[in-house]
């Protein structure tokens, strides 16, 4: 991936996380077409966390159930998607600017 400054208007229907990690990719990275479509999954799992992560917010983090009180599924779907996105972005090779070292660190 080389760096570039065009950046490529979000495909629709992504939502604000989907529309901020497409935007911040390509803000840093000139992406081929098979990239885009991994980095197109890559922000409609996190859509889809957004979305979980809501209803659980609303409806609770606990819920009650027949066997009892137990975390709410969306919460369970979620760290699930979570999986997902990050085998998704090492997939797609986006460094980690958190391993990255802080300029002036010596490595």
């Amino acid at each position: 991936m080389a760096t570039t400054t065009r950046i490529s208007k979000p495909p629709m229907p992504l939502k604000t996380g989907g529309r901020r990690l497409w935007r911040s990719v390509l803000a840093r990275f000139a992406l081929a077409e098979h990239e885009k479509v991994m980095l197109l999954e890559c922000c409609r799992t996190i859509d889809t966390i957004d979305d979980l992560v809501a209803i659980a917010a609303a409806d609770g983090v606990v819920i009650e159930s027949p066997q009892g009180r137990k975390a709410h599924p969306a919460l369970t779907e979620a760290r699930q998607q979570r999986l997902v996105l990050t085998r998704l972005l090492r997939m797609l090779g986006i460094p980690d600017d958190a391993d990255e070292p802080a300029e002036g660190d010596d490595a």
